[in-house]
C-alpha cells in the first residue's frame, strides 16, 4: 500500500508516491485532515496551465497520469473525496484504470450512501458553535446569522440548525423569501423572544436572485460560495430594526478530532475499500446502507448530488417545531 500526496496531482509532479504500511498509519485515527495532503484544484481532465499571456487554460493531463499509475506498477487506485473527486475517479475507471472510490465530505451530498465520513463531525462542530452563539444572542438580545458550509446541499446547515434550536433555517433547495424570515424575527419580538438565531447554508439563495460568491470559477477550480449570511443579516437589521450579527463559520467546520461516529465509518470504509480492490471490484464505491457498509457503482452515485429532500421528515420535523425555512 502507497499513498499519493496531493491528490492526483501526486502523479503528475505536484506530490510524491510515499509509503503507507502500518508504521506509517499507526496511531491517527483520532486526526482530521489528511497526512498526504489535498487540494481543489487537481483535475487531470482539467489541469490549470499558465499561458505566456499571463492567462490561465484547462488542459487534459489524464494519460499523463495512467502512464504514472502504470510507471509506478499500481494494481489499483483508491480515491478518497466528494463528488468532484469520485467523478473524476468514474472517467479514469472508463479509461482503463482500476479504481475504488471512498466517500469523504463534510458536504453530505453524495448519492448511494446515507451518509459519508465527515459529515457527523461537521455537523458537531456547527451545533456546538451554535450553542455558544446562543448565549451571546440572549444576552444581547440580538439576531445571530451563522453562515456555515454544505456548498449547493443544506444538510450540514438543516441538521445543526435544527439540533441547535434554531429559528430560521435556510438551506439551497428551498429558495427563500426575505419577507418570511423577517416576519419570523418579529413574531418572536412580539411573544417576548428578544432573540434569534438564523442558521443559512453558504449555498442558499432567495427566490429572486442567485447564490452568493466570494470568487467566480476559474481555471481548475470551481466558485467558491460565500457571503449569503451578511446579506440576510443586512435585511433582517433593515426590515425589523434589530441588532444583528453574522459568524461564518467557514473551515472550522473542516478541522478538529473526528467524532466516534467518523472514527468507525472511515475504518468500515477502508475496509471495505481494501475487500473491493482484493475481489477486483472496481468502477465502484463504497457506500453506508444501514446496517452494513457495502459497494455501489460509481455510475449510478454520480447520476445526481444527493440534496435534501424536501418531502422527508427532518424537513417535516422542522417545519412542525416552528422553525422557518423562508418559503
Amino acid at each position: 500500500m502507497v499513498g499519493v500526496e496531493k491528490g492526483f496531482g501526486g502523479l503528475l509532479g505536484k506530490g510524491s508516491v510515499v509509503p503507507l504500511g502500518r508504521a506509517e498509519v499507526a496511531g491517527i485515527t483520532h486526526l482530521g485532515g489528511t497526512i498526504l495532503g489535498t487540494t481543489n484544484r487537481g483535475d487531470p481532465f482539467r489541469w490549470p496551465r499558465e499561458q505566456s499571456d499571463g492567462t490561465w487554460t484547462e488542459i487534459d493531463r489524464s494519460d499523463e497520469l495512467l502512464a504514472e499509475f502504470h510507471r509506478h506498477a499500481l494494481d489499483a487506485l483508491i480515491v478518497v473525496g466528494g463528488d468532484g473527486s469520485l467523478h473524476i475517479a468514474c472517467e479514469l475507471w472508463k479509461k482503463g484504470m482500476p479504481v475504488v472510490g471512498v466517500p469523504k465530505t463534510i458536504d453530505n451530498d453524495v448519492g448511494g450512501t446515507l451518509v459519508t465520513f465527515g459529515f457527523d463531525t461537521a455537523v458537531t462542530t456547527a451545533t456546538e458553535a451554535i450553542d455558544k452563539i446562543r448565549s451571546t444572542a440572549k444576552s444581547h438580545e440580538r439576531v445571530m446569522v451563522i453562515e456555515v458550509m454544505g456548498r449547493y446541499a443544506g444538510w450540514i446547515a438543516l441538521h445543526s440548525g435544527l439540533a441547535g434550536d434554531a429559528d430560521v433555517i435556510l438551506i439551497p433547495e428551498i429558495p427563500f423569501d426575505f419577507d418570511k424570515v423577517s416576519e419570523k424575527i418579529l413574531q418572536r419580538e412580539a411573544a417576548g423572544r428578544h432573540y434569534s438565531l438564523v442558521v443559512v447554508a453558504e449555498g442558499a439563495a432567495p427566490r429572486s436572485g442567485a447564490p452568493s460568491l466570494k470568487a467566480p470559477a476559474e481555471a481548475g477550480a470551481v466558485e467558491r460560495l460565500g457571503g449569503i449570511g451578511e446579506l440576510v443579516a443586512a435585511v433582517i437589521a433593515e426590515s425589523t430594526g434589530k441588532e444583528t450579527r453574522t459568524v461564518t463559520l467557514g473551515h472550522l467546520q473542516r478541522g478538529g478530532s473526528p467524532t466516534t461516529f467518523d472514527r468507525l465509518l472511515a475504518l468500515r470504509f477502508g475496509a471495505e475499500a481494501t475487500r473491493a480492490v482484493a475481489d477486483e471490484r472496481f468502477g465502484r464505491m463504497v457506500a453506508y446502507q444501514p446496517p452494513t457498509v457495502t459497494t455501489v457503482t460509481l455510475d449510478e452515485v454520480l447520476n445526481k448530488p444527493k440534496l435534501v429532500p424536501l418531502n422527508g421528515d427532518v424537513v417535516r420535523t422542522a417545519r412542525e417545531l416552528g422553525v422557518c425555512l423562508g418559503d
